[in-house]
């Protein structure tokens, strides 16, 4: 019989312990935390790496095209779009030669800029999401494309002497 005082002691005590749940509440909230947090961080700092680099490529078609609209002629309008386009992407944080240039003109039969043409800039970027390593080509695989286009009018005396 004393046999079966101690199983069933030692059944009492196991099942109280088992049923006991102090310091687990706080592991729980330690691994649920972690298992939550970390992902929505992630995301809260990719987002704004592509936000940042939208503005970015938006800034840089905007200013290109004004640029290109006021330069005096072509060869101007080219210096100043390059300028351009390497200052905003040492501002922004965006490689210069990650930024793509597509320049075109409407109302224009000739060269592009011209005088009285429509100027319309697109800037192309990839904007490589934080953290992922350039292993196997990750970072271009993972790589977040983004736009932005712009418009301006030159004047019908541009290229023209002052």
């Amino acid at each position: 019989m004393r046999r079966s005082n101690r199983s069933t002691d030692l059944r009492a005590r196991l099942t109280t312990a088992l049923a006991d749940d102090r310091g687990s509440a706080s592991l729980e909230f330690l691994v649920g935390g972690l298992l939550l947090l970390v992902p929505i961080v992630y995301l809260v700092v990719a987002l704004g790496a592509i936000q940042s680099a939208s503005l970015g490529v938006e800034a840089a078609a905007r200013h290109t095209a004004r640029a290109v609209g006021l330069a005096t002629d072509a060869e101007q309008a080219a210096a100043r779009a390059d300028l351009v386009l390497t200052d905003v992407a040492s501002e922004y944080g965006i490689p210069r030669d990650g930024l793509a240039l597509d320049l075109r003109c409407a109302d224009t039969t000739g060269a592009c800029p011209a005088a009285g043409a429509t100027v319309t800039v697109t800037v192309y970027a990839a904007i490589p999401l934080p953290l992922v390593p350039p292993v196997l080509g990750l970072d271009d695989l993972t790589s977040v494309p983004v736009e932005a286009t712009a418009v301006h009018k030159t004047s019908r005396l541009w290229g023209s002497a002052p």
